[in-house]
């Protein structure tokens, strides 16, 4: 993607960091405490994610499977406090301050997981205040629902209603 000048303009948060593409997803905690319907005003950045919502108990699950144990879907934003984000940056630290604080996740209502037939294939946008933030899809995602699913439920049992975000479209949130 360029804009009018014809310079490129990143399409992932891995070219944004100039990263590799990771062997295995970074994942992080995000406690229910963390869970709104309606989002606090907070120096954050939000990124809208297509969140998972699991239906039944997933443990050591083959990607082949992962499907199966998904019961619907829902809109998330994953707020992340910046100046604790830099702080685990720098130093190697934890994430979970800076992405699991109380009311660092805005959900949407349940969706089945029959109204949404392929969630690898899910428009999804924020706009905060009116002005667009993301306008991205699903299939930009660095791993698809299987992949997670699979990798987290090797260490981590999922429970029924555990909620897994399944990573964000670019461009990313800005902060607010």
């Amino acid at each position: 993607m360029a804009n009018k000048d014809n310079v490129k303009i990143p399409t992932s948060l891995l070219e944004i960091l100039k990263k590799p593409m990771p062997k295995v997803p970074g994942i992080f905690l995000k406690p229910t405490t963390s869970y709104i319907m309606e989002p606090e005003k907070n120096n954050v950045n939000e990124e809208v994610e297509l969140g998972v919502v699991i239906g039944t108990k997933a443990t050591k699950v083959c990607e082949k499977d992962a499907m199966t144990y998904v019961g619907g879907y829902c809109v998330a934003l994953d707020m992340t406090a910046t100046c604790q984000m830099e702080e685990a940056r720098r130093t190697g630290g934890s994430w979970t301050i800076g992405k699991g604080f109380d009311t660092a996740t805005p959900v949407g209502p349940f969706i089945p997981k029959s109204c949404i037939p392929d969630p690898h294939n899910v428009a999804l946008w924020c706009s905060v205040n009116g002005k667009e933030r993301q306008n991205g899809c699903t299939s930009d995602m660095a791993f698809n629902i299987p992949a997670l699913i699979s990798f987290i439920s090797q260490y981590i049992s999922l429970e029924p209603n555990d909620l897994i975000l399944s990573g964000s479209p670019p461009p990313y949130g800005a902060c607010t």
